[in-house]
């Protein structure tokens, strides 16, 4: 079939895993196992804050909307891999390919504001007791949670929108499991300048800013922390900063080691490892993060699990 344009385009081949036939099966079983985990892990952290009062407070209301985008995230992603790996049809249309898209940019860069907000939410409770319950009130939560998902479905939009107007005419073979942006732009006819130019100033403001707001809110705590006499009380503020720290570690690296560099530059391979860690680890590793390790948490989780027992019988 000859493509000569976008408008001669029915459908993308999404190619990522069809080149080891032997190992699909593998595959599908731990990309199954790893959605199931994260998709009730992160709803089960929704369901037990929102059922339990003392856990109705601004670190858990962040924790709550991050465990909801991080479902959302695999849903957007991972459905469509089982389906590819499970039929051994690697199609996808061309809208599904940018609605994907649009979701997947969207809900990342809502989990990069979020990451932040939490880490503002921890420098607040630490280095600013007094005035934590003043600034982080409920209308402030809900207005910064607002202001994130706004934003990110504002800027994730510009961009689809340029997408949508680029011509596909050297081929419609995508070297990757799902729908991302730069195995898109290796395939565009287009002239491309315009939406890298945008996508590079995007990802200033939405990556450098929340980042430095992270970096930022990290230094005064470590500050902050490193003057308290007692060591029970230093290790406590470090095991509940850490896990934070570790999630927000492996999602930027990730996601600068993919998109902060030339196009031109962007290796297939590297793509898929880095997206399979951002896409799957970091959001299956939320529920143990930041639940097994966390008192209040488990205590919450304990309780749901035995209201519901108790509402069976």
């Amino acid at each position: 079939m000859g493509i000569t344009n976008q408008t001669s385009i029915s459908d993308f081949l999404l190619l990522g895993f069809s080149q080891h036939p032997e190992q699909q099966p593998l595959l599908f079983v731990l990309f199954l196992a790893g959605y199931l985990v994260t998709v009730l892990g992160n709803l089960l952290i929704v369901l037990a804050i929102g059922s339990d009062p003392h856990l109705h407070t601004p670190m858990y209301f962040f924790l709550a909307n991050l465990s909801f985008v991080d479902t959302c995230f695999s849903c957007t992603i991972v459905p469509k891999v089982l389906v590819n790996l499970h039929t051994q049809h690697y199609t996808i249309s061309h809208t599904g390919c940018l609605v994907q898209m649009y979701f997947f940019m969207a809900l990342a860069l809502l989990d990069d504001f979020l990451l932040a907000v939490m880490a503002y939410d921890r420098y607040m409770a630490i280095c600013l007791p007094l005035h934590y319950s003043t600034v982080m009130c409920p209308q402030r939560c809900l207005l910064l949670v607002t202001a994130s998902w706004l934003c990110s479905h504002l800027l994730a939009f510009s961009l689809s929108l340029l997408m949508s107007h680029f011509s596909f005419c050297a081929s419609h073979s995508i070297p990757h499991f799902f729908c991302d942006v730069p195995p898109l732009l290796k395939l565009a006819c287009s002239d491309t300048h315009i939406f890298q130019v945008t996508m590079l100033t995007e990802a200033v403001l939405s990556g450098m800013i929340p980042l430095t707001c992270v970096l930022v809110s990290y230094a005064h705590i470590i500050h902050t922390v490193l003057r308290i006499p007692s060591a029970g009380g230093k290790h406590k503020v470090f095991s509940t900063c850490g896990s934070h720290l570790t999630v927000v570690t492996l999602f930027y690296g990730t996601l600068f080691l993919v998109y902060f560099r030339p196009s031109s530059s962007y290796s297939a391979d590297t793509g898929m490892v880095m997206s399979v860690i951002y896409t799957m680890v970091t959001a299956m590793m939320n529920p143990f993060i930041y639940s097994l390790r966390n008192r209040d948490m488990k205590g919450a989780l304990w309780r749901f699990f035995s209201w519901r027992k108790c509402s069976t019988q």
